[in-house]
């Protein structure tokens, strides 16, 4: 079973288990994570499911879709090149030890 180690802004880190074809977003939401706020249910409405993915995890990611991509300039914490909305990353087996980092809000 894959895993995913989201670490909040304090540095603190949860490492959560997910199943093949499971989003990141729904991953932390179903793990009642704090910083993953999801207010859209995953259907890339809201972006306040923001994370920042670790530079060495971004190039195995599949490219940004232009709705996620306009998302992510409205998003509450600052852009940066490592954005992504965590309910448009669905976990396979290459993504097992993905590592997102939280921004300080997301609202």
């Amino acid at each position: 079973m894959p895993a995913i180690t989201f670490i909040h802004p304090d540095g603190k880190s949860d490492r959560v288990e997910t199943s093949d074809g499971e989003s990141a977003m729904q991953a932390a939401t179903r793990h009642g994570l704090d910083g993953i706020l999801a207010e859209c249910g995953g259907n890339a409405m809201c972006a306040t499911c923001h994370v920042y993915v670790d530079a060495s995890w971004l190039a195995r990611l599949p490219a940004m879709a232009d709705d996620e991509d306009a998302l992510l300039d409205g998003a509450a914490a600052e852009r940066q090149p490592a954005s992504r909305l965590s309910c448009q990353i669905v976990i396979t087996p290459d993504l097992d030890g993905l590592v997102l980092k939280m921004p300080e809000r997301q609202v």
